[in-house]
């Protein structure tokens, strides 16, 4: 399938493979392509007269947009990094900055979709809760055309540091009358071996010379997908603060109040060393309808609908030794030279076989209409009102464990492969006898029966209101209104209480045994190397035979037990957040000359407002929460022309970043016999940054490019979590949360996110795209397009804000890849084409503190690598092929920037589609 790379302004409708750029007053006249060479030329072109700095991706043809998954499309992006969850592209990056920090639009107006992940280690999973958006909640043949605008104009609207991504649908105008297009796909799976269809269509017509069109567009996939590595549930050291456990008997001592400790309790060593199989079934549906009404030249209506729906579930399958309870003894240890027990032999370990099943739920709606007028030949108005809404609901997240306790001879062995260690557990993992499933024992022990349910749910409606008068053949005036109301919430429910023990296990039912509850887990490690010795199959759980058997997912009480589940066992986890944004711009575009070049652009201001009423839960207590604040923001575009092909391109811009939705909340949890509070902070400022970029660019023919882009970004702040002392009046919550004879002088211990000084982030870009012509027949047909991201920042985190002055640590921005780069060659013949892409991203931070007494927790670099390929059979008739993750990159995560340890190691395997695609 087709990758083009424009970089070009909002372009009007058009046919199949034609782009209509618009800079300031001047309109360039659509470019009739045919294949993947003209498509590529059409796009130096649009990139030549645009204003702003921006990327498009656009399908070549048809229900042909250029990847699976539109994240994975956005890599091949200079400057766009994305992180992946259960193999397949989840969430972007862009120069450095998060999702977080990026905003998505569709049909022009802002959207979120989100989805729930597994919870793996600082990585991008779990359920989706804030502003970032989950690309793969829409199948990539829904689009025709993905902008990346990297600069910001006045017109363009706030809330993004990084970029702001556009998604656009087909739409009926797009063609040339009657259009019909069908593929069918079957893919292959390496790892899972599974089979997995994929199938789109979309029809479309118009009617009455083009006043009248219709389109619908559908498309479906299901996908099973493997998932199988080991993890370490992190590393700690009982001699270093933060960390709850792990403290072996022997050889002792460990004791934190004089600080004494043995070897092994001053070393690091793994919490819960495991292995793992993740089995994932996803099916998702997906469907665009447009209207489009043309009542005369100047004037066009669209209504505009789209539909996404995914339905999975997850089988998440672990054999782990709990490395972080007391009584535990070394008998035998190794360690290196940056004090970690990098092997051992131990007694009286706690092996446990946990299994957990999730149903997952995706959701989104969107509703728009727009409409473009020429009210005259000077002036125009375009406007759009539409709502969203996105639900992620986990109804089910069941959680099971077999257990065996005081397991002598266990043993551990990172030294020879850390990603991959030699586990070893002493007694048969595959015998039920060895097993049991215990309410509770003398010592206390009890196997889990662990319910956690949840949903989020986002509410976006928005309207818009733009005009443009035409002061002269230089000058273009601009102005507009935009107002938009967010609803968020989210909701978790556990397991209530029983008898002091939370989550704890029942008994089984008279004559039931471990073998007629569990389940054997085998043929783990296919394209894995793991170590000998390392079991390759374990007896697990039986999810389903239990929760038939016990009637565990019932909500009630039983004659087994108490299987309720309530949100008031987890209030901390609601967010209720409303938020309402109220902005208007001004803006100029000019084209003019100065001493015989061409100079372009645009100067503008924008000023927006933000209100948010925020609500959560401090035990029983409901506490809610306003805050308001106003941004003004000024932004300058130049594009300077000062010899034939050359273009140098200024762009300044002051921007912002509206805080994290569940940081808003109000609620938390609060202690007033330990007198302590960890809340979120409805106050927040957004984050504000100065956005700088130099563009050179260099076009020696229509099919080339050089181009080299300069850029920094100036935080003016940063948001994180800090830990300090203070009265409790002035945490900002009501007095009447108080008891224990506390006042709202009574010092409390407050975790709370605030707002921190920023830091800075400087890069650069360079982009090469060039068709090998100089190369005799046939490898003249050849071409290759590759760009290299290079970026650094530095950020001081809070380490202890309870010193003076506070301490802090500095490194780079969480998300950030000092380098990545992408590159694709190319074969475009008369019936054949062909395409390889390869994409690199460096490590990078996911989070920092790491928790357990870490520094910071991240991901290792990563190389990926695609190709596709396609056969035209006749004018009607593609034979399609493509082939994903073809090097099986393992999704490599780490905790400690010093050590370096593993914490999650996995990979999903190759994926394969071989199809066809029909146009009627």
């Amino acid at each position: 399938m087709s990758l083009a790379v424009l970089a070009s302004q909002p372009a009007a409708a058009g046919p199949v493979g034609a782009e209509a750029a618009e800079t300031g007053d001047t309109v360039v006249d659509a470019l009739v392509v045919q294949g993947y060479r003209a498509s590529l030329q059409s796009a130096l072109a649009a990139k030549r007269l645009s204003n702003d700095i921006v990327e498009v991706i656009s399908a070549e043809d048809v229900a042909d947009f250029p990847d699976l998954n539109l994240a994975e499309a956005l890599q091949r992006v200079p400057g766009v990094a994305i992180d992946r969850d259960a193999g397949e592209g989840r969430s972007i990056t862009v120069r450095g900055l998060s999702s977080e920090f990026t905003r998505v639009r569709i049909n022009g107006l802002e959207a979120l979709a989100t989805t729930g992940g597994k919870d793996t280690g600082g990585g991008s999973g779990g359920s989706n809760r804030g502003r970032g958006f989950d690309f793969q909640v829409f199948a990539s043949e829904l689009f025709n055309r993905v902008t990346v605008r990297k600069s910001l104009a006045a017109e363009i609207e706030e809330g993004s540091l990084g970029a702001t991504v556009d998604l656009r649908p087909a739409r009926p105008f797009d063609y040339k009358g009657f259009t019909a297009v069908g593929s069918l796909q079957q893919g292959y799976n390496d790892l899972s071996r599974s089979s997995d269809p994929r199938a789109s269509f979309l029809i479309s017509d118009t009617w009455r010379d083009n006043q009248f069109g219709a389109l619908l567009s559908v498309a479906y996939s299901d996908r099973q997908v493997r998932e199988e590595g080991a993890s370490s549930g992190r590393w700690e050291n009982p001699s270093v603060a933060g960390n709850s456990g792990g403290c072996f008997e022997t050889p002792g001592p460990c004791n934190a109040a004089t600080k004494t400790y043995s070897t092994v309790n001053a070393a690091w060593h793994p919490r819960i060393p495991r292995y793992e199989r993740l089995d994932y079934s996803a099916k998702r549906l997906g469907a665009t309808g447009a209207l489009q009404w043309k009542p005369r030249d100047g004037t066009l209506l669209s209504l505009n609908a789209l539909y996404a729906y995914t339905d999975g579930e997850r089988q998440e399958d672990y054999l782990e030794a709990y490395l972080i309870r007391k009584g535990m003894d070394v008998t035998q240890a190794r360690f290196d030279s940056k004090n970690q027990m990098v092997a051992a032999t131990m007694d009286d370990i706690d092996v446990r076989a946990e299994s957990r099943h999730d149903i997952l739920t995706s959701e989104f709606t969107q509703v728009t209409l727009d409409f473009e007028h020429q009210l005259s030949s000077r002036l125009s108005l375009t406007g759009a009102i539409g709502t969203s809404n996105s639900i992620q609901d986990n109804p089910v997240q069941t959680s099971l464990s077999l257990d065996r306790y005081d397991v002598d001879g266990y043993a551990y062995d990172f030294s020879g492969n850390e990603r991959l260690p030699v586990l070893s557990y002493n007694f048969d993992v595959t015998d039920p006898r060895q097993w049991i499933f215990t309410a509770s024992n003398a010592l206390g022990d009890q196997s889990y029966i662990r319910l956690r349910p949840n949903k989020t749910a986002n509410r976006l409606a928005s309207a818009r209101l733009d005009g443009a008068f035409e002061i002269n053949a230089a000058l273009r005036l601009k102005a507009g209104l935009l107002v938009k109301a967010y609803d968020f919430h989210s909701t978790e429910w556990r397991r209530n209480t029983i008898n002091g023990l939370v989550e704890g296990a029942v008994a089984l039912p008279a004559g039931v045994t471990t073998a007629d509850i569990s389940r054997l887990v085998s043929g783990l490690g296919r394209n894995m190397d793991m170590p000998d010795g390392t079991p390759r199959a374990w007896l697990a759980p039986d999810i389903d035979k239990l929760v038939s058997m016990l009637g565990i997912q019932c909500n009630c009480i039983n004659a087994f037990g108490d299987f309720r589940i309530s949100s008031d066992n987890q209030r901390s986890a609601r967010r209720d957040i409303s938020e309402n944004d109220a902005s208007g711009y001004v803006q100029m575009d000019f084209d003019t000359a100065i001493q015989d070049m061409r100079l372009r652009g645009n100067a503008g201001v924008r000023y927006a407002t933000t209100k948010t009423s925020a609500a959560g839960m401090v035990g029983v207590n409901l506490v809610e929460r306003t805050h308001r604040y106003n941004d003004v923001l000024p932004s300058l575009n130049l594009a300077l022309e000062p010899r034939e092909n050359v273009i140098v391109r200024v762009g300044i811009s002051k921007v912002m970043s509206r805080p994290q939705l569940s940081y808003l909340t109000p609620g938390g949890t609060l202690s007033n016999t330990a007198r302590t509070l960890t809340v979120g902070n409805p106050d927040l400022a957004p984050i504000r940054a100065t956005t700088m970029d130099l563009n050179l660019e260099w076009y020696p023919d229509r099919d080339s490019i050089l181009a080299v882009s300069l850029f920094r970004k100036d935080l003016k702040s940063y948001i994180q979590s800090s830990l300090q002392t203070m009265p409790f009046s002035q945490s900002g919550l009501p007095l009447s949360l108080l008891a224990n004879g506390n006042t709202g002088d009574t010092v409390f211990v407050v975790s709370q996110l605030e707002n921190t000084k920023g830091g800075e982030l400087n890069g650069y870009e360079i982009s090469l795209q060039r068709r090998f012509s100089f190369l005799p027949a046939p490898f003249d047909r050849f071409g290759g397009i590759a760009n290299y991201t290079h970026v650094a920042s530095k950020v001081a985190y809070i380490t202890n804000a309870a010193t003076t002055p506070v301490t802090t640590v500095t490194m780079p921005l969480a998300g950030l890849s000092p380098q990545s780069y992408n590159a694709t060659l190319y074969y475009e013949g008369e019936r054949l084409t062909g395409r390889v892409s390869a994409a690199y991203r460096d490590a990078y931070l996911s989070s920092v503190p790491g928790g357990n007494g870490n520094d910071a927790r991240g991901k290792q670099s990563a190389l990926t690598v695609d190709m596709s390929a396609t056969f035209a059979l006749s004018s009607r008739a593609v034979l399609t092929f493509e082939g994903l993750n073809l090097l099986d990159t393992f999704d490599d995560r780490w905790i400690s920037r010093e050590r370096n340890n593993s914490e999650e190691y996995s990979h999903t395997g190759r994926q394969y589609y071989v199809g066809i695609r029909y146009s009627f």
